[in-house]
Formats: C-alpha cells, sequence, structure tokens
C-alpha cells in the first residue's frame, strides 16, 4: 500500500528520484501510463497485472470498453528504476502530466500519481476539488 506526498524535481535528463518509501514498495521497475485529470499513473507488475485482469473482463464487443482499455495500454510504457532510485519519464507522459521541472508524486494506495507541480496546485486549490467537507459529502455518498 502507498501512502503520502513528496515534493521532488527532475535532473537534468529528466528522471525523478522515487521516494525510498515508495521504492521500497516498487523494486526496480514499475509501469507508467496516462492517469486521470493529466498525471501520471505509475503501478508496481503486480498491480499492473491486477488492472489488466479487470481490463480483460470488459466486454470486447463493447466500443466505449476497447475505448477504454485502449486508453491504458496505449500509454503505457515499462521503466527501470536505477541503483540511485531514478526512474526516467517518458516524454509524452511528461508533457501530458505538464512536468517541466517540480513535480508532486502523491501515493494513492495501488499505485502513484505523478503531477507536474503547478499543475497540482492549480487542481487541488480550486474550489471543486476535495476538501474535509467534500470527503464527508464522499463517504456518505459512496456508503463508506
Amino acid at each position: 500500500m502507498f501512502i503520502g506526498k513528496t515534493f521532488n524535481s527532475l535532473d537534468a535528463k529528466n528522471r525523478l528520484i522515487v521516494p525510498t518509501k515508495l521504492r521500497d514498495k516498487l523494486g526496480f521497475s514499475c509501469v507508467m501510463t496516462k492517469g486521470f485529470e493529466e498525471c501520471i499513473y505509475v503501478y508496481t507488475p503486480e498491480s499492473w497485472a491486477e488492472w489488466e485482469e479487470k481490463l480483460a473482463r470488459l466486454p470486447k464487443a463493447d466500443p466505449d470498453a476497447r475505448a477504454f482499455v485502449r486508453y491504458f495500454y496505449y500509454n503505457a510504457a515499462e521503466c527501470d528504476i536505477d541503483k540511485q532510485g531514478r526512474v526516467t519519464l517518458p516524454a509524452e507522459l511528461r508533457e501530458y502530466a505538464h512536468i517541466l521541472r517540480d513535480a508532486v508524486t502523491i501515493a494513492m494506495n495501488d499505485r502513484i500519481e505523478i503531477w507536474g507541480r503547478e499543475h497540482w496546485e492549480k487542481m487541488s486549490g480550486s474550489p471543486e476539488r476535495m476538501d474535509a467537507r467534500g470527503a464527508q459529502e464522499a463517504m456518505l455518498k459512496y456508503g463508506i
């Protein structure tokens, strides 16, 4: 399980240092793909395999299901984490997530999200985003 957040920056070779507490769980490889709200989703090989199983169960005759599956596979990249704990962010994903230099790494239970810091601040600070009252309403809505 991943929890917490980290603020960090890309180096000159577009590598991001994976925080130690996340790296211990990721190991030396991961799968990255486009996430929702213009961030990068990062999965362990095991959590990606679980995600693949869910995608495989979607109806292949449904064009919306095929488009959904295609969205994740088309944009996915297997990435290695080097001995210094750095991972190179693929250019297409880096651009999608608005990561110029500064990034925010957010742990989300079974995956990690990587956001461009300015984009994250804009998204998380907007009135329609979650706050304590919104979290309370979501708990009621989802029966938590």
